[in-house]
């Protein structure tokens, strides 16, 4: 009894300091704006920066207020206090520093803030000194360490400090022992109260013995009905709502018994409502059913439910039993599993496709110069025969960005040149620009220096950021990118926490759309937020963005008001070299390469790239063996041996891959040269590459294979010469 009688004390005392610290943080996050007026006959010159203290303070206590739900324990309530206080207190401080110290009239807040936690927040004594203790430090250290005291008028608002602080601990010692007072006599009330229901317990039971045992089974129903995790809810034959547990009302947004009398239907979603009749019939029938619905709330929000339904009886009347759980953080997180694997599936396709694309653009561009070569055009033919040359290769850099993008490799940080880059991103943007009506305007400082970036990922942050800005201005617009030199000093460390002090380039993009509302701002970066409608948007690509910029050691930051546009400003460290040029032209080679001896062993699996390549060689006074699958290779090659100098293989291939073949013919003649040729990244071939001897990326043409040749077989011949 004494055990449950501390329990009922605590647990009254401790929802009593939840509230009362409540009402007390929404009374200060009122009255700190409230009392703004005063700053303007006091302290006129800080009237706009008190201001913002004030709404910072309110803020806070807002805040506070809804942690302040969160839980119901004593220590807790007690920790809210105190960061309340603290927070008051050190704002009230920061208003005396600035208006006067020492001699500022804001001390008097303080006044407000001691009778606010004392006369109000139910709390112990020793806490209450702890409160009052804290106040008086945050008030008296920062005046005695950053002022000398001059005047009697700080001693006498010390004197009117502490005076109240007395009279508040007074004033909390009598409250407390009022409310201990209250805890004795309710807890006598409940004694007696439940010595009186022992006796009726006894006397109901002597006079009727059943409807002792109907009041129990009663009471047992309604501690599970009412507390049970799970929304309950009874149901008539008609669907309306006879009885109802709190967690169906919370559910919903209502009070207890609120939604007794209404019907069920109007709880439902208009897609699921039309179901609501067949479903009571059903279950009326004696059928169980578990479906999920998405109701509505009280302030209109929806929330989606797993639905448990059996038919009861009640008095020998059918009714409906309804359990509702809540499963919307459950769909949230199988939505956000099911994007992502729907992003890394696109990933595969996009990577396979890419891949397959690749091969197909380095048989145009084989074939494409074989044909420039075997017939006698005019020059319209031959500028249209390079123009697919040309179409081929700008679509294979395409292709090369996509794989890149498709294999998430990791960042090949180098001098780059970010004026470059946000040119050839424009450019590949610059269909969608015209089709949305946007006007786009660059501002390239080009005295910046180069950025030690990644230029196919900082590509996709510009990419990102301004198809963001597309979407932002349906109706059409402008958009304005910058870049500019920026020095970030040590004095400056405080405005860019995230970058170090010395150069830096900044690259800002500027859109005339319909800007980012507050309440969003903050999460625009996180990963599967979006605002676009279903299917329109991942809620990647900003978090990517993000990822880029942080991994390029730079920071990003973002200014926008609702109707005003929006902003993207990004600094990157600059770099002390000079910028890589990205691409390079391949070195002109004569229209015909003298045979120097070389035999050359081709592997490939599509037929096209087989041939071209063959004719090629062959054209340039090359011997080749042409196999389409490993299985021929190495048959050739065992027949041949002697004679191959050379080996070009594909590196990826089925049953035995380019890596494989090549280890199997150096196994058999070591100082047989290999090139590997695949449209992958010769990255993507670290594991065998000490077993090629040069590499071909796909889409190729005949000058860059051709290069790769005479550099491999020259170098063979430079050591056969050394050698002898």
């Amino acid at each position: 009894m004494k055990n449950r009688k501390n329990t009922t004390d605590h647990e009254y005392l401790s929802k009593l300091i939840q509230s009362w610290t409540g009402y007390v943080l929404l009374m200060g996050a009122i009255l700190f704006p409230a009392l703004e007026f005063m700053d303007y006959f006091i302290s006129v010159e800080n009237f706009k920066r008190f201001i913002v203290y004030r709404f910072v303070a309110a803020a806070g206590l807002v805040l506070l207020y809804f942690l302040n739900r969160l839980k119901q324990h004593r220590m807790y309530q007690y920790a809210i206090s105190l960061a309340g206080t603290t927070l008051c207190a050190a704002t009230i401080e920061i208003a005396v520093l600035q208006s006067g110290g020492q001699d500022s009239p804001y001390y008097a807040a303080m006044l407000i803030l001691a009778i606010c936690c004392l006369g109000f927040v139910p709390i112990s004594l020793s806490f209450s000194f702890v409160l009052v203790g804290a106040v008086y430090l945050i008030y008296l250290v920062p005046i005695l360490l950053t002022e000398t005291i001059t005047g009697g008028l700080f001693i006498s608002n010390n004197a009117f400090l502490l005076s109240t602080f007395v009279i508040g601990l007074l004033l909390r010692y009598n409250n407390q022992k009022l409310i201990m007072t209250e805890l004795q006599l309710k807890s006598e009330l409940a004694d007696d109260k439940h010595t009186l229901e022992l006796y009726s317990g006894i006397l109901k039971d002597q006079v009727d013995v059943k409807t002792g045992e109907l009041a129990i089974t009663d009471q047992r129903y309604r501690a599970l009905f009412d507390h049970a995790n799970d929304g309950i809810v009874v149901l008539d034959r008609n669907g309306t709502i006879t009885d109802a547990n709190l967690r169906f009302c919370e559910l919903h947004g209502f009070s207890s018994g609120a939604l007794l009398g209404t019907n069920y239907r109007l709880l439902e979603i208009g897609s699921y409502n039309k179901e609501v009749a067949e479903r009571l019939i059903r279950i009326l029938a004696g059928e169980s059913l578990v479906y999920e619905a998405e109701h509505f709330r009280r302030d209109g929000s929806r929330i989606a439910l797993e639905v448990s339904a059996r038919a009861i009886d009640i008095g020998g009347v059918p009714h409906v039993q309804a359990f509702l759980r809540d499963i919307s953080e459950k769909r949230r997180l199988q939505e956000q599993v099911l994007q992502s694997q729907k992003m890394e599936s696109m990933g595969v396709l996009a990577g396979g496709i890419a891949h397959d694309f690749n091969n197909t653009l380095t048989a145009i561009l084989g074939h494409a110069e074989v044909l420039r070569r075997q017939i006698k055009a005019d020059e319209t033919t031959n500028r249209r025969i390079r123009t697919i040359e040309d179409a081929a290769r700008r679509a294979g850099k395409m292709i090369t960005k996509l794989l890149s993008f498709a294999r998430k490799e990791s960042l090949n940080l180098a001098p780059t040149d970010l004026n470059a880059v946000v040119r050839i991103t424009m450019e590949l943007l610059g269909r969608s620009m015209v089709d949305h009506k946007i006007k786009v305007r660059l501002s390239l400082d080009e005295n910046i220096p180069s950025v030690m970036g990644d230029a196919i990922h900082l590509e996709q942050v510009i990419a990102n950021i301004v198809l963001n800005s597309v979407d932002a201005m349906p109706g059409g617009g402008n958009l304005t990118i910058i870049t500019s030199r920026v020095m970030i000093g040590p004095d400056a460390a405080s405005d860019h926490p995230f970058l170090n002090a010395g150069e830096h380039v900044s690259l800002s993009i500027h859109d005339s759309g319909k800007g980012i509302s507050p309440e969003i701002r903050g999460r625009i970066f996180d990963p599967f937020f979006t605002t676009k409608p279903a299917g329109k948007g991942t809620g990647l690509g900003l978090a990517m963005v993000y990822g880029i910029v942080k991994n390029h050691c730079g920071d990003i930051r973002v200014m926008s008001e609702e109707n005003d546009g929006t902003t993207f400003t990004i600094s990157l460290p600059a770099a002390c070299a000079e910028p890589v040029r990205q691409e390079r032209a391949p070195e002109a080679l004569p229209a015909r390469v003298p045979a120097r001896g070389g035999n050359i062993l081709i592997v490939e699996d599509e037929q096209d790239i087989l041939t071209s390549v063959g004719d090629i060689l062959e054209h340039h006074g090359y011997l080749v063996f042409l196999a389409e699958d490993p299985a021929h290779a190495r048959d050739l090659f065992d027949r041949n041996a002697n004679e191959i100098d050379l080996v070009i293989t594909d590196i990826a291939m089925p049953v035995t891959n380019g890596v494989e073949l090549a280890r199997s013919f150096k196994s058999r003649r070591p100082d047989v040269k290999v090139i590997g040729i695949s449209a992958r990244d010769k990255r993507a071939i670290s594991q065998g590459e000490q077993l090629f001897d040069g590499y071909v990326r796909k889409p190729f043409d005949g000058p860059a294979l051709l290069m790769a040749v005479r550099r491999v077989l020259d170098d063979r011949d430079t050591i056969s010469r050394d050698g002898s």
